[in-house]
């Protein structure tokens, strides 16, 4: 029985160790999307995963299609945050499928309260981003906790994994 317990640990050490290397590896490549991204202070890129680890989707934030990417837009803050649509949400609305059970990856942040209800509604299941920088804790703090709340309460599994630092970037002061 001892024998069987051990195995049984060692193939979950293998599993999870090969959910974590995905994870990073798509944590990657929500990091490229967001270098897509026309905001000069935050760039957020989202990806979603299906159950295959195939991508179905991406989105970075910005401004709707159509909408003229200003500078002066960006650099105003009540002005962009009036127009911006988050990456998750654009990767929400870029997949045109059902996403239940998929997973969604986002870089360099997690998703805020506001992108958190979309995500349960569409049947997302678990999200997957880094702990919160800290230039950017003190701003977002209360939208995480909220958004972490309700994800808890809806039964989305959030995972806050840890990049080498070789990988870290896409957001500034």
């Amino acid at each position: 029985m001892a024998d069987e317990t051990i195995v049984l640990n060692q193939l979950d050490e293998a599993r999870l160790a090969r959910q974590l290397k995905w994870d990073r590896r798509f944590l990657e490549i929500a990091q490229k999307v967001a270098d897509w991204s026309k905001d000069p202070s935050t760039k957020v890129g989202t990806i979603i995963i299906d159950r295959n680890n195939r991508l179905v989707s991406t989105g970075y934030n910005g401004f709707p299609q159509g909408v003229l990417d200003l500078p002066e837009r960006y650099n105003d803050r009540n002005a962009k945050y009036s127009m911006i649509i988050h990456s998750e949400l654009n990767a929400i609305i870029f997949a045109k499928r059902d996403l239940r059970g998929y997973t969604l990856y986002s870089y360099p942040l997690q998703p805020c309260d506001r992108c958190a209800g979309p995500i349960i509604q569409t049947g997302i299941k678990r999200c997957v981003a880094p702990p919160c920088p800290p230039d950017k804790d003190t701003r977002w703090q209360k939208s995480f906790q909220v958004a972490q709340t309700m994800f808890k309460e809806a039964g989305v599994r959030l995972d806050l994994i840890e990049l080498s630092p070789k990988y870290l970037g896409g957001i500034s002061a």
